[in-house]
C-alpha cells in the first residue's frame, strides 16, 4: 500500500531525509516517530505528493507516484500537522469544497459527514474558519478526510488540539478502518498512542531510518526486556536519554 526506496530530500546540500526504505501493507497502522527536525513531515510530504523527492522512488497502492499522481491523490487522505483551511470559508463550505474536489466520493461523503460531525461534537459548521480555534479546525480537517474513507490515510500529529473525547473517537475509528483493510501512516509525539495503536513503528533520526519493527522487535534490537516502554526505547535508540538526569538535576 505504501512503499519507497532510497527516498531522499536535500535542502541546501543537506539531506533532510536520507535514503529511506519503507514497505507498509494493507490493514496496518504504521507509526513514524522521531525527534523534532528528524524528517518526519518531509517524508510524509514526499509520500503524499506535496513535495518532490531529490531522488528515490515512491509507490502508493502499488502505483508509481511519478506517473500516477492524480489517481493516487484521489484515493488517499492526508491530515497535515497544521489544519491549513481557507479562512474565508465556513466549515460547511469547506467540506462541500472537498466533496467537489473528489466527485467520485461525493455521495458517500454526504451520507457520512453528519454522522462524523455528531461523533466529534461539531455543531459549528456555519462559523467562519477564521473564527475557529486550532482544535475546531483540526476536527474539520479530520472529518474532511474520514468522510471519504480513503484506502490509505496519512496523519501528521492528528490528535494535537483535539479534546480527550475526540482523540479517543479518532483512535477507535482508525482501528476500525485498519480492521476493514485501510492502511494508516501516522506520526505522533505522544508515544503512548503509538505504543498502543501501531502494528509496526519506524524511528527516524537525522534523516535516517534507524530502527523499525513491532514493539517486541524494537525491544530485541535495543537489548531491552519485554516490559520496556516505547518512550524509553525511543530515547535510547535516538541517543536522547544520555543526559536527561543531569539536565533535570541541574534545574
Amino acid at each position: 500500500m505504501i512503499s519507497c526506496k532510497k527516498l531522499t530530500k536535500v535542502f541546501d546540500k543537506d539531506p533532510v531525509v536520507n535514503e529511506i526504505d519503507l514497505s507498509i501493507s494493507s490493514g496496518e497502522i504504521y507509526g513514524f516517530l522521531g525527534p523534532n527536525g528528524a524528517g518526519k513531515t518531509t517524508t510524509i510530504r514526499m509520500l503524499t505528493g506535496t513535495l518532490k523527492p531529490t531522488s528515490g522512488e515512491v509507490k502508493i497502492l502499488d502505483m508509481d507516484f511519478s506517473r500516477n499522481e492524480l489517481l493516487i491523490k484521489s484515493r488517499i487522505g492526508v491530515v497535515p500537522d497544521e489544519p491549513r483551511i481557507y479562512s474565508y470559508f465556513t466549515g460547511a463550505e469547506f467540506l462541500e469544497f472537498i466533496m467537489d474536489v473528489f466527485p467520485d466520493k461525493k455521495q458517500e461523503a454526504k451520507k457520512r459527514v453528519g454522522e462524523l460531525c455528531e461523533a466529534f461534537g461539531i455543531d459549528y459548521l456555519g462559523k467562519m474558519i477564521s473564527e475557529m480555534s486550532h482544535g475546531m479546525k483540526q476536527k474539520i480537517m479530520v472529518i474532511s478526510v474520514l468522510m471519504r474513507r480513503p484506502e490509505v490515510i496519512f496523519l501528521d500529529e492528528p490528535t494535537v488540539g483535539l479534546d480527550a473525547r475526540s482523540a479517543k473517537i479518532l483512535k477507535m475509528l482508525l482501528e476500525k478502518y485498519k480492521n476493514e483493510g485501510s492502511t494508516i501512516f501516522m506520526t505522533t509525539h505522544v508515544l503512548e498512542i503509538a505504543e498502543k495503536m501501531c502494528d509496526r513503528i519506524g524511528i527516524i533520526n537525522k534523516g535516517k531510518l534507524i530502527s523499525e519493527g513491532t514493539m517486541n522487535e524494537l525491544r530485541r534490537k535495543a537489548g531491552a526486556d519485554e516490559r520496556e516502554t516505547l518512550e524509553n526505547l525511543f530515547l535510547q535508540l535516538t541517543g536522547e536519554d544520555e543526559d536527561i538526569q543531569e539536565i533535570v538535576s541541574a534545574l
